[in-house]
């Protein structure tokens, strides 16, 4: 049988203050690159930067995260929305963020730390790139755990044992049921039909496991410029592209073209072709040396 969703998405409650798994997930995943992030300047991997500039750094590159995020959703999901009243945009309670709106905002963040401290923008970016990874993965699985952002039904498909019933995506009648009474039609096989694909995980697996070692393993010496940052936007553009032809598309926008292509997978085109460029570039670019300390 397909799993049943149905975590609670709060974690614990302080008094009036709901702590949510999501913004946990965000914790730890920010933990993770503090922690990996330290260790690479202490071992001189970004030259003439210690612990408070690196501070510096993670603080501007979260709140190009957030900032970038909500921006980027706005404007690449729901514009009509945004252009018909703008300071929903300030709604962030609501949900709605987009990873290529936050990376746009790291890479602003980056450049202004960047020129700060006179160092080579792509120097920075390819410092940063392995971090990124911790982020994206424990983001998917505070997705998963909220039972949001779904993928596509699993009936019929050879991906069915793999099937979770969300909540949140089922039709009436069965929409809005309680907990105990949509338990009692799940054990009655009454809501296999609308098993679906846990994106998120498969998410969480590639953008975040996958990408986490790959990045970390290829870093852990020194390479020319634009070479980790290039393997970054290659495989995010290419797990996102593909992971998009079983999530489900935003219902706002649907399929842009050709009743396949999601705005997930316009947005990706360009990283994976960026990726390449970077990688092709960084053939005859310069190695920053770790500096001893």
């Amino acid at each position: 049988m397909p799993y049943l969703h149905q975590i609670d998405p709060i974690a614990f409650s302080l008094g009036p203050l709901k702590v949510h798994w999501y913004g946990l997930m965000y914790l730890l995943g920010f933990t993770v690159a503090w922690w990996l992030g330290r260790r690479r300047v202490r071992a001189g991997r970004l030259p003439g930067v210690d612990d408070n500039a690196f501070s510096d750094l993670m603080f501007y590159a979260m709140l190009g995260v957030v900032l970038g995020g909500r921006v980027g959703y706005m404007l690449f999901y729901d514009l009509p929305v945004f252009l018909h009243n703008p300071l929903q945009i300030v709604r962030v309670w609501e949900g709605g963020m987009s990873f290529h709106g936050g990376l746009l905002g790291v890479l602003i963040a980056v450049a202004w730390w960047s020129r700060r401290h006179r160092l080579h923008f792509f120097d920075t970016v390819d410092f940063i790139a392995p971090l990124v990874p911790a982020g994206l993965g424990f983001g998917r699985i505070g997705n998963f755990i909220g039972g949001e952002l779904w993928g596509k039904p699993v009936a019929g498909t050879v991906f069915e044992r793999l099937g979770v019933i969300f909540p949140r995506a089922l039709p009436p009648p069965f929409a809005g049921m309680d907990p105990a009474t949509l338990r009692a039609q799940y054990d009655a096989g009454l809501l296999d039909a609308f098993a679906r694909h846990p994106s998120q995980l498969y998410q969480a697996t590639l953008e975040g496991l996958v990408m986490f070692a790959v990045l970390v393993w290829y870093s852990r010496r020194p390479r020319p410029r634009y070479a980790v940052s290039g393997l970054f936007a290659l495989l995010y553009g290419s797990f996102r592209f593909l992971v998009e032809f079983v999530r489900e598309p935003d219902p706002q926008l649907g399929y842009l073209a050709f009743g396949w292509l999601t705005m997930g997978q316009l947005l990706s085109l360009p990283l994976i072709l960026l990726g390449l460029f970077w990688l092709w570039r960084s053939r005859t670019a310069p190695t920053l040396m770790p500096e001893a300390r």
